[in-house]
């Protein structure tokens, strides 16, 4: 360029747009995991599809609450709950439990819920104290106590009365959702029956098959039916009292799926007396 007299050369300032490259952030770790994490839930996933319905079960139970350990339990309507036992083979809070203590919290789950639901029914006001639901070994047995009066069968009869049918209706449409067995037993006291042609065994039978009738007819499946007893007064409930009416009883246990969890039928039941 040129230069006329004393005038200076004009200056052209070029201003570059700086391009600033993006780093190699983190953002693709993150999406990463989160593919991981996916094909490890559809692995989990496809693996359950394959298991039995008790591993499926088990799975759900877990899940459901994680961090519960088991108790071996016991409670009445009257007491308001399931209250805790000691249980050498609980399980640790925050552990994983073992199929047995999952099993076992599930029944002690189901035990809680049929007794709030039987305290909040005023119609079952009157068996408040004569209902007894345990949480064992062998299961979870729900026991109607009968009183000197006969509360739940008419004296000396295999006969329910409506009330009676009532209850076993709602207990069995609670059990139906459940996939376990049910042992239905049916127990006197030692007084003796005045006919001889019909003894405590054929009342303590008659009473458990009853029970079973109406509580297939309130839809518990045919299939969860295990068996029906009758004990007649064999096995008392209140030994040093043998003509006690507590003695006259009909048990729902309902048994554990897991061989781990359960007992002989000969082994004692760890129970409370109602009231006591």
């Amino acid at each position: 360029m040129a230069l006329d007299g004393d005038s200076k050369p004009a200056i052209n300032i070029i201003r570059r747009k700086k391009v600033v490259h993006a780093g190699h952030s983190g953002a693709w770790k993150v999406a990463y995991a989160d593919f991981v994490t996916a094909m490890m839930s559809l692995f989990i996933v496809l693996w359950c599809v394959g298991q039995s319905k008790q591993v499926k079960d088990y799975v759900a139970h877990y899940f459901r609450d994680p961090g519960a350990s088991f108790q071996e339990t016991k409670s009445s309507v009257l007491n308001g709950g399931l209250s805790p036992m000691s249980n050498a083979n609980a399980g640790t809070r925050g552990l994983p439990m073992n199929s047995s203590a999952m099993e076992m919290n599930s029944l002690q789950r189901e035990g809680k819920k049929l007794e709030q639901m039987i305290a909040h029914t005023p119609e079952f006001k009157k068996f408040t104290n004569q209902i007894s639901i345990t949480v064992s070994k062998e299961g979870l047995r729900i026991e109607l106590i009968e009183n000197a009066h006969g509360l739940f069968f008419n004296v000396g009869s295999a006969q329910l009365k409506p009330e009676t049918v009532t209850l076993l209706q709602m207990i069995a449409k609670e059990l139906s959702t459940m996939p376990n067995q049910i042992i239905i037993e049916g127990y006197t006291d030692a007084r003796p029956y005045v006919s001889p042609n019909y003894t405590n065994w054929e009342l303590s039978t008659d009473r458990a098959n009853a029970a079973r009738k109406v509580m297939d007819e309130g839809g518990l499946l045919t299939k969860q039916i295990l068996e029906v007893r009758g004990y007649g007064d064999r096995r008392l409930r209140d030994p040093a009292h043998p003509y006690d009416f507590s003695n006259r009883r009909v048990s729902i246990l309902v048994t554990p799926m897991t061989n781990d969890a359960t007992v002989t039928a000969g082994e004692a039941v760890d129970t409370m007396k109602i009231g006591g």
